[in-house]
């Protein structure tokens, strides 16, 4: 049994995490990390990090950005496996987690659905194939209650496409302030924030005459869920080191 320790374990994701748990044969919740512990739970909910001292195998993280500093301290201190799927990192956290990554397994994506990981490298064999005779672009559309955009996983999207274009891309976001031609090395990324979309990500390669659209969309967030516990699962006897979805696909 892998004894998981779940940060952010009273906010919507972590319930939608917690249910996962509570429903797999091979994971138990033995503790929680939150902010809000009113909520009564069959596993102790601790305010403060410092204060759990609960044995554990994985820490799976679905909190804020926020919290990061103190979460990647207490894992390094307990040598813990750490799953990190919490979204809207800095450039500046990215660089923490891969620093402590040299000391813990851990294991980091922008988005834990197995789908769109697989839609990216369907996106990276399309932008490789196509070449530069395709414009990409990117769409992303999520709830109104999300704040950061665009999407870390429509960055993640150009980054993947950009690694293969024959030419150094730029990224182009909206195009309201400036009045010009699309350059060749331009890859448009647009966000659209509305009711309670989950998540949707559109990846459309233009070229002459023809369109290509890959496009994926997510139900609910139970497939981050699940993601999220193939993560625990995949990194729980795994050394010191940064892992991703690449690594499981």
């Amino acid at each position: 049994m892998i004894r998981t320790i779940l940060v952010g374990s009273n906010g919507r994701m972590g319930s939608a995490v917690a249910q996962r748990i509570a429903e797999s044969e091979d994971l138990k919740l033995v503790a929680g990390i939150d902010r809000d512990n009113s909520v009564l739970q069959s596993y102790p909910v601790y305010t403060d990090i410092k204060s759990c001292n609960v044995n554990a195998d994985v820490m799976i993280d679905f909190s804020h950005p926020s919290a990061l500093m103190g979460v990647l301290d207490y894992a390094i201190s307990r040598k813990l496996p750490l799953v990190i799927a919490t979204t809207g990192m800095s450039s500046a956290d990215i660089a923490l987690i891969k620093e402590s990554s040299l000391s813990i397994p851990i294991f980091f994506t922008f988005n834990m659905s197995l789908g769109v990981n697989l839609l990216i490298e369907l996106a990276k064999k399309a932008a490789a194939v196509l070449g530069d005779s395709f414009n990409v672009e990117i769409i992303e559309r999520h709830h109104n209650q999300k704040v950061d955009a665009p999407s870390g996983t429509a960055i993640m999207i150009a980054d993947a496409v950009a690694e293969v274009l024959p030419y150094n891309a730029s990224y182009t976001y909206d195009r309201h302030s400036v009045r010009k031609k699309r350059s060749r090395e331009e890859i448009g990324i647009h966000s659209v924030r509305g009711g309670t979309i989950v998540g949707e990500h559109d990846v459309i390669f233009a070229g002459p005459d023809e369109v290509i659209t890959l496009t994926h969309q997510s139900q609910s967030r139970e497939v981050f869920a699940t993601g999220a516990l193939a993560a625990a699962r995949f990194l729980v006897e795994k050394r010191a080191g940064l892992y991703s979805m690449k690594d499981i696909i």
